[in-house]
């Protein structure tokens, strides 16, 4: 008997196909290309891999470079251990707590760390989770006060009281989105001048029986400015003592939460002020890790209304989640913890004012080139806003951002809103992977194009709501 047999040509085809998975190898080899696959429905057939990925890495390319995006607050770079940890984290279920159990307990030791991080009266009970950024985060801290005051004021809720949110104009979008989903009015502090954010008095004014709570910004994204969070709990502190109303605050800390705790450890924001029921924060902003994850935490459980809150088995215990998502990957999560893991609070602390010393002397260095007037100086949350000065008549910051993109900067402009629509605005954002090095090459092509800038006629830009870049 012959030690090998070939296969028996005899046995039917269905019998002898290669059991194999059709992505692990190409489809058609021998297939040449001589029809280009249709964009907006699927193909009548397969592509060799290579193919497939080649038509899609090409169109990538015509995206802007992330590294030079000084406009967004989103994290441009990780070590690349980060990034295999995220590779072989994909494909687990944040979700499925009871399959993937030790993602779930470092979910759940990251909430531990930022409540200790927030001062929590007690952090062993704080209450939180991950979500996929701050704006599902914000949602969430919207949901439990707007639940927490309906129980409050079930009699007049039930007769029609509408109720309110109190907020400065600056906030991130997000916030409309709240108000309009759950039907929640918006009582917005505008623009005064020189204040940009919202400030004690106006929030104190604008608060009644209705209100939910107050929205305080540790970090604008218009200007990179803290709201005074101290001074608006002492306000509300007033009008309870005046009125009876007990008004919440959440602080949307979705950069400066990662900011404050390591660089103004003096400056009183988050748990330590009675007030302050919850905070939210962007992990993938100056939490230092790719998009997307956000974290939620409440002062205890009191403030977590528990009828908001879902109980699932995790490891025969009861594991509580409150969230709008479902299915995300736990990379992000895992990457979070990496992080926070590989730095501690010194690393934290040297990184963020890397950063912040990035964005101080850059901001000096455009100052000092004499057309341009800065609104902050990133002495707060590395970003800062600037505008032309007011003897430059031949452009404007529209000119600027448009010519900047030539040179693959990314820098948006924007006007401000309500009430000062005249103000239009630069805004850098420095995050870590800017270096120095890059600052100066940043001001080096800034440089180069000013005496073109300044040969011009008149600003170039007619329709400045048409011209703006500023989308978040």
């Amino acid at each position: 008997m012959p030690l090998h047999q070939g296969p028996d040509a005899s046995a039917p085809r269905h019998e002898r196909r290669l059991a194999l998975n059709p992505f692990f190898g190409e489809a058609d080899p021998i297939g040449g290309m001589t029809d280009a696959p249709p964009r907006h429905q699927l193909p009548d057939g397969p592509l060799p891999p290579m193919s497939a990925y080649q038509i899609v890495h090409d169109e990538l390319m015509l995206d802007g470079n992330s590294r030079l995006n000084l406009a967004t607050f989103v994290t441009t770079w990780m070590e690349p251990q980060a990034g295999v940890l995220m590779s072989e984290c994909r494909d687990k279920n944040m979700i499925d707590k009871d399959e993937y159990p030790r993602t779930a307990e470092l979910e759940r030791r990251c909430v531990a760390m930022l409540a200790h991080l927030w001062n929590a009266p007690d952090p062993t009970t704080a209450v939180g989770c991950s979500t996929t950024g701050s704006s599902e985060a914000c949602m969430l801290a919207g949901m439990a006060l707007k639940r927490r005051w309906a129980k409050r004021n079930a009699d007049r809720y039930a007769g029609g009281a509408r109720p309110n949110l109190v907020m400065g104009v600056n906030v991130q979008v997000c916030w409309d989105k709240f108000c309009n989903f759950w039907e929640v009015e918006p009582r917005l502090v505008p623009m005064e001048g020189d204040r940009f954010h919202l400030d004690a008095e106006s929030a104190a004014a604008l608060c009644d029986e209705n209100t939910i709570g107050v929205v305080a910004v540790l970090g604008s994204t218009f200007d990179g400015s803290y709201e005074p969070v101290a001074e608006i709990c002492a306000a509300l502190d007033a009008l309870q003592e005046r009125t009876g109303l007990d008004i919440p605050v959440h602080v949307d800390g979705a950069s400066g939460a990662m900011i404050a705790p390591f660089l103004d450890e003096d400056l009183v924001w988050d748990f330590r002020l009675p007030r302050v029921s919850s905070i939210n924060t962007s992990g993938h902003k100056y939490g230092l890790v790719y998009p997307g994850v956000g974290w939620a935490l409440w002062r205890s459980p009191a403030e977590l209304p528990e009828d908001l809150v879902f109980r699932v088995n995790y490891l025969g215990g009861d594991m509580p989640t409150f969230a709008l998502n479902f299915s995300r990957p736990g990379a992000q999560v895992v990457a979070q913890y990496y992080t926070f893991l590989r730095l501690g609070r010194d690393g934290y602390r040297v990184v963020q004012q890397t950063t912040r010393d990035v964005a101080r002397g850059l901001a000096e260095r455009i100052e000092a080139m004499g057309d341009f007037r800065l609104l902050t100086r990133g002495n707060q949350l590395p970003v800062f806003a600037f505008t032309t000065a007011s003897d430059v008549t031949s452009f404007d910051v529209f000119d600027v951002s448009r010519r900047l993109r030539e040179r693959g900067w990314l820098v948006p402009a924007y006007t401000f809103p309500a009430n000062r629509e005249d103000l239009s605005v630069l805004r850098v954002v420095c995050r870590n992977g800017f270096s120095a090095d890059l600052a100066e090459l940043f001001v080096e092509d800034l440089k180069r194009l000013l005496p073109e800038l300044r040969r011009q006629s008149h600003p170039f830009t007619h329709d400045k709501g048409a011209a703006t870049s500023f989308h978040h």
